[in-house]
């Protein structure tokens, strides 16, 4: 069954040119170990007019907006593999130690999700 990790992160308007560069690199990483999908989304229509907006939950500043992401994997078997060698990539591990992220970490929220419908 497929299976997706999701993201859902606060980032400054004024750095999203930087998180989108980091992004682009991080995405063609997992794609080479295997991610079958790896799309990142800022947001655009963030006035909710029923449940809880992104905005609220992860609590967005002025001058921030959200970014939503996701990665899609085969199975959990197969996420939990290809992060493991995305983890130990060189590649990651040099543009995570390259300085701070261009967000809030511990502002981010996150999970992995069982495919319910795919249409």
């Amino acid at each position: 069954m497929p299976y997706v990790d999701g993201f859902l992160l606060a980032v400054p308007e004024d750095k999203i040119a930087v998180y989108r560069n980091i992004a682009r690199k991080a995405g063609k990483i997992w794609r080479e170990h295997g991610a079958l999908q790896y799309v990142e989304a800022v947001g655009d229509d963030l006035n909710a007019h029923f449940g809880v907006s992104f905005t609220k939950t992860i609590k967005v500043k002025p001058g921030e907006t959200v970014v939503f992401s996701w990665i899609v994997f085969k199975s959990r078997k197969h996420r939990d593999s290809v992060n493991k060698k995305v983890m130990d990539d060189p590649r990651l591990k040099k543009m995570i130690g390259n300085g701070p992220m261009p967000f809030d970490m511990k502002r981010m929220a996150y999970g992995g999700f069982k495919f319910l419908v795919e249409a």
